[in-house]
């Protein structure tokens, strides 16, 4: 599986969820289990390394922002959400975090940004594939800590300064 590939699974799922992450993540264990075990661990490790690669200080701040809070489970589910949503905004979010102002149509803190389940969607349909837990995927874990400049997330001010349209658009 290409990263194209990857893309357009998550896309397919996304718009036939219609945006709600829990549907979206099992359409997406339903759609997998449909394809060959190996396909399922490449779409894994596309998604895995898309996540380290959110492990990002600049992101956990706009997290942060659009959540109102956000802690570190709340972080890594914010991280699987934005795989979610697709190439455009995922590679959007990861180059300018205030750019998700403009990225995102809407966000409804109910349902947005929490991904939860969609970390777990390659596993799942692995397991239903195959019988047995996926095996070690074989690649780079995330730092031990966020990449970048450490940001005070709790300083609203600060945040406000770093994340204006954000902060204008969803705090404001």
């Amino acid at each position: 599986m290409d990263e194209t590939e990857f893309w357009e699974l998550v896309d397919d799922a996304r718009e036939a969820a219609e945006g709600d992450p829990e549907e979206q993540a099992d359409l997406l264990v339903d759609r997998l289990a449909q394809l060959d075990p190996d396909s399922v661990l490449d779409f894994a490790r596309h998604f895995e390394s898309r996540y380290n690669r959110a492990y990002r200080w600049d992101l956990w701040g706009a997290a942060w922002v659009l959540l109102d809070g956000a802690s570190d489970d709340a972080f890594d589910f914010f991280r699987c959400w934005l795989i979610g949503q697709g190439r455009e905004v995922f590679e959007g979010a990861v180059h300018d975090p205030d750019a998700l102002a403009d990225l995102l149509d809407d966000f409804d803190e109910e349902i947005d940004g929490d991904g939860e389940e969609l970390g777990y969607a390659a596993d799942e349909a692995y397991e239903q594939l195959t019988g047995v837990v996926a095996p070690d995927l074989e690649i780079a874990p995330a730092p031990p800590e966020p990449e970048g400049t450490p940001l005070d997330l709790e300083n609203e001010g600060l945040l406000a300064e770093r994340y204006p349209r954000l902060w204008q658009r969803f705090r404001g």
